[in-house]
C-alpha cells in the first residue's frame, strides 16, 4: 500500500520546523466548526473549519501575523501568544504543549537523536516481580525495551520476536496485533499520538523520520492519523485484548515515566481483584512456567 501522494514526511531539518508547525495550526484550525466557537456558519467556505482570520479575532492577535505564523515565517512566538492561540483552537494540554515545543524549538535544549536503550537492571527486577501483571518498558519511537514474562505472553511472545520490537510497527504491520486489540482504532490513533509527541521533542530524529517514512508508505491507516496531527500521551485507562488463548482480557493501564530518563515508560496493565481476566493471567503465567 502507497499512500505517498497524501502524506507529509516528519521534519528532519530545521528550515523546515515552521511549515511542520503551519501543519499543525492549519489541522487544528480545520476541526473546528464556526458554530462550536460562536460565530456564523453561513457563506461560502473553501476549506473546514475556521478562516484564517477567524482564528486571530479570536485569539486577539492580526490575521496578518497568524497567515505567517501558517506559514511558518515567524520567530519565536511568546508565551502569552501562544496561550491565545491555544484557547482559540480549543488545544488539548498535551496539543499546547506540543505547540509550544514547535513555536519555539530552541527554547529548550534538545536532546541527543538516538536515545538510551538499555534498561536498568534494577529497572528490570522491578518488572519481573509484577508476577500478575503484565509490564513493559517503551522508549522513544515507541520502541518497546523491556518486559516481564507476562508482558511478554500478552503481547504475542515478545521473546520470541525476530523483527525490531517497536509498538508502533507491530499495530500497523503486524496482522496479530490488529486482532488483539479489541478497540484497534482506538490503539493505532493512540500510537500515532504519541509518536507525534515524540517528533515535537525531538524533531530531527533521524530514526524517528525512518520509521514514519515506512509506516506511511506500508500502512494507508497510519498515514492518515500521521496527517490529522492529533497529539495523545501515554497515561491511563481501560484496554480490552483478545487474546488467542485465553480470549477477553480487561486490563486497566498506568503509565509512569521512568525517572532521570524521560524518554522511557513503565505501562502495568492490571487485572480487577477477583475478576476473569485475573485468573486468565494466572493461568497464562502457569502455562509459561511449566514451558
Amino acid at each position: 500500500m502507497s499512500s505517498s501522494s497524501s502524506t507529509e514526511p516528519l521534519v528532519t531539518a530545521d528550515e523546515d520546523e515552521g511549515r511542520e508547525l503551519g501543519r499543525f495550526l492549519a489541522a487544528k484550525r480545520a476541526r473546528i466548526r464556526p458554530g462550536d466557537v460562536g460565530l456564523p456558519g453561513g457563506g461560502r467556505r473553501r476549506v473546514p473549519g475556521l478562516r484564517r482570520e477567524e482564528v486571530a479575532m479570536l485569539a486577539g492577535v492580526s490575521p496578518a501575523y497568524y497567515t505567517r505564523l501558517e506559514q511558518g515565517d515567524v520567530g519565536r512566538v511568546s508565551d502569552e501568544g501562544v496561550g491565545a492561540l491555544a484557547q482559540a483552537l480549543h488545544l488539548s494540554h498535551a496539543e499546547t504543549d506540543h505547540f509550544f515545543r514547535l513555536a519555539n524549538p530552541r527554547g529548550e535544549a534538545r536532546r541527543e537523536a538516538c536515545s538510551r536503550t538499555a534498561v536498568r537492571p534494577a529497572l528490570q527486577g522491578l518488572l519481573d516481580v509484577l508476577v500478575d501483571v503484565p509490564a513493559l518498558v517503551i522508549g522513544r519511537r515507541s520502541d518497546i525495551l523491556a518486559w516481564n514474562g507476562l508482558g511478554s505472553i500478552v503481547f504475542g511472545g515478545l521473546h520470541d520476536l525476530r523483527e525490531e520490537r517497536n509498538l508502533a510497527r507491530l499495530v500497523f504491520l503486524d496482522p496479530a496485533y490488529r486482532d488483539l486489540f479489541v478497540d484497534w482504532d482506538q490503539k493505532a490513533a493512540d500510537v500515532v499520538g504519541q509518536l507525534r509527541v515524540d517528533a515535537g521533542f525531538h524533531p530531527s530524529d533521524p530514526h524517528l523520520s525512518a520509521l514514519v517514512g515506512e509506516l506511511a508508505v506500508r500502512s494507508d491507516p497510519f498515514a492518515r492519523l500521521w496527517a490529522r496531527h492529533e497529539i495523545r500521551e501515554r497515561c491511563h485507562g481501560v484496554q480490552q485484548l483478545r487474546h488467542p488463548e485465553v480470549g477477553l482480557l480487561d486490563l486497566h493501564v498506568e503509565t509512569f515515566r521512568v525517572a532521570g530518563e524521560d524518554d522511557k515508560s513503565l505501562v502495568t496493565y492490571r487485572a480487577a481483584p477477583g475478576s476473569t481476566t485475573l485468573e486468565s493471567l494466572r493461568m497464562l503465567g502457569s502455562w509459561a512456567a511449566a514451558a
